[in-house]
């Protein structure tokens, strides 16, 4: 077994966004959200501003589970159990560690339970949380995840608390400083 990932001299990435878990088809593209969720996904970068192709520049993304968990028996992508999101939180703790982000965008239920108590994404969706996350003070504003298979982002109150998790992301002074800038 591989042990946890060394820390060594912080790089500050001022933007940190989380996700779930990879895809069935991010391995063959080699990026994150690269199939329909990050189509979606940045759509939604782009209301505020943002193309595709500065987002996967200047935002380091991450995910709770390291590896894509596998389908269901039905066809749709697995969610990661509790066993695999615990063993590879020590790599999300020390990339966190070592980007010393100033904000965090914690993408879909998964994600935001990370950092967040999150029984409905209406109690958190739409606003900015000031956590302590390895003992540094971060904003944290999460997404709703932007899977097809979601209608929350499209019905009401989920469309609106959308529009304003993303304004609340538009209007931070890490992504206008080192996104939108």
């Amino acid at each position: 077994m591989v042990g946890p990932p060394v820390v060594g001299t912080p790089i500050a990435s001022p933007v940190l966004q989380i996700g779930q878990a990879p895809g069935a088809r991010e391995a063959d593209f080699g990026r994150p959200f690269a199939w329909t969720a990050g189509k979606t996904l940045f759509g939604w970068y782009e209301r505020i501003g943002v193309s595709e192709a500065t987002v996967r520049e200047r935002v380091y993304m991450a995910a709770v589970c390291r590896c894509f968990p596998g389908k269901t028996p039905r066809g749709g992508d697995r969610v990661p159990d509790l066993d695999e999101i615990t063993r590879c939180a020590q790599w999300l703790d020390a990339e966190i560690a070592l980007l010393r982000p100033r904000l965090l965008i914690p993408v879909g239920k998964l994600a935001i339970a990370r950092f967040l108590p999150c029984s409905k994404l209406s109690d958190v969706v739409g606003v900015q949380h000031a956590l302590t996350v390895g003992g540094r003070r971060v904003d944290v504003v999460p997404l709703p995840h932007p899977s097809g298979v979601s209608t929350w982002h499209r019905l009401e109150p989920g469309k609106t608390l959308l529009q304003d998790a993303l304004q609340c992301v538009a209007a931070h002074p890490a992504w206008r400083q080192h996104v939108a800038g």
